[in-house]
């Protein structure tokens, strides 16, 4: 083993092994002739022999060597382990690039990756479309490894009552999401998302999620179905049953409608500032489907008459009729207002045609975002028409 002191010995020599530079400093010359500089040592930490490399000599000349070997040669007499210590500072490093990755940029790759995989092409905007709507307004823009169990439930709790099945899958797809940036080095740690042994120490069970509210939300799988049943029934409270849910609106949204409201040559219903939640007059865009259900009332249509009317004269329907002919149907323990939330979960597996501004406002509800409520133009009225045709064709 040649002992090289100079640049130029270390330039020019061949020999195929190891050349000692400086104590524990090494020049590694392989058969092919490339050369790279090791650090050999003793590790304070394990008592055991250990090589270090520091690089090629075409990157790192002897003088940067050498500096390096001392530091090296520093933190083994302070009781380091210079390989261990590099370890330290590379994941130093990745976690503070972690903190660069927001956790919507780690589920747009997390997505990307996992999409060759699925047989169903609607699952990676499925994904996209219920994280968008319950994740990314809660933690969308923060680090990944910002994610902590508060923010996790942030997002899931409010649904994990009235949309169960909805909320379930929101929370696999962030932990899947998490587990993704764990795999890359963006996050060390315990998922926050976990159901086993961390969540179900918090959250409700399922099954007693659903016996508590008695499936409030007809699925929106079986909602086809439920439609045949409902247009086997006559009468008034049928009629406006099938109408809320087809314009996905608010049970006494449609018991208050009358004919002024109604546009039938535009096919457009717009409901007055003072009966909306929001205080805030709503266009809604009437589907074939809504059209035929207003063209078949026989009533005189003067424009102060209730759409609906009620078993008494120039009366709309009562508050519980609707409810009351869930309960005649016998088809589940449903609630009128539960349609709401089974349009909303169609449209965020669904329709991933349609962003979720667009479902939003079909909705009616208030952005809390007060920056997203600033750039919003106007109620894309013609989008949320193609938006209620697409879910009337689902209904069938």
């Amino acid at each position: 083993m040649a002992f090289l002191k100079s640049a130029r010995g270390v330039e020019t020599v061949t020999d195929v092994g190891y050349h000692r530079c400086d104590p524990g400093l090494y020049l590694q010359v392989a058969s092919g002739g490339t050369k790279s500089w090791l650090f050999r040592y003793k590790s304070p930490v394990t008592a055991k022999q250990r090589e270090m490399g520091l690089g090629a000599l075409s990157l790192v000349s002897l003088a940067v060597a050498r500096d390096m070997a001392l530091e090296c040669r520093r933190q083994v007499l302070s009781g380091l382990d210079p390989l261990e210590e590099r370890e330290k500072v590379k994941r130093a490093r990745q976690l503070e690039q972690a903190r660069s990755i927001t956790f919507q940029e780690a589920a747009e790759q997390c997505i990307a990756s996992k999409k060759p995989e699925w047989k169903n092409a609607k699952h990676a905007q499925q994904w996209a479309n219920s994280l968008t709507t319950y994740a990314y307004p809660v933690f969308g823009n923060l680090s990944v490894s910002d994610l902590d169990t508060d923010l996790v439930l942030k997002a899931i709790e409010p649904i994990w009552i009235s949309k169960a099945e909805t909320a379930s899958r929101v929370r696999q797809r962030i932990e899947t999401v998490w587990y993704w940036a764990r795999a890359r080095k963006y996050v060390e740690g315990e998922n926050p998302a976990r159901l086993r042994g961390h969540l179900d120490k918090i959250l409700a069970k399922t099954a007693k999620v659903k016996r508590v509210k008695h499936h409030a939300a007809v699925p929106y799988k079986q909602i086809a179905t439920f439609i045949i049943k409902l247009r086997g029934r006559k009468g008034s409270s049928a009629l406006a049953m099938e109408f809320m849910i087809l314009t996905a609106a608010r049970t006494g949204e449609v018991r208050g409608a009358r004919w002024q409201e109604i546009d039938l040559t535009t096919k457009v219903w717009t409901i007055p500032a003072d009966r909306m939640k929001a205080g805030r007059e709503h266009r809604v865009p009437l589907c074939n489907r809504a059209m035929e259900i207003l063209n078949s009332m026989k009533s005189n249509r003067n424009p102060d008459d209730f759409v609906f009317s009620g078993w008494k004269a120039g009366t709309g329907l009562s508050d519980g009729a609707m409810l009351a002919l869930l309960r005649k149907m016998d088809v589940g323990p449903y609630t009128p207002h539960g349609f709401r939330s089974t349009f909303r979960d169609w449209a965020a597996e669904e329709a991933h045609q349609f962003s979720n501004e667009t479902i939003e406002l079909a909705l009616a509800h208030t952005i809390r975002n007060k920056a997203e409520a600033a750039y919003r133009r106007g109620d894309q009225l013609e989008r949320r028409r193609e938006l209620m045709g697409a879910w009337s064709e689902y209904i069938g």
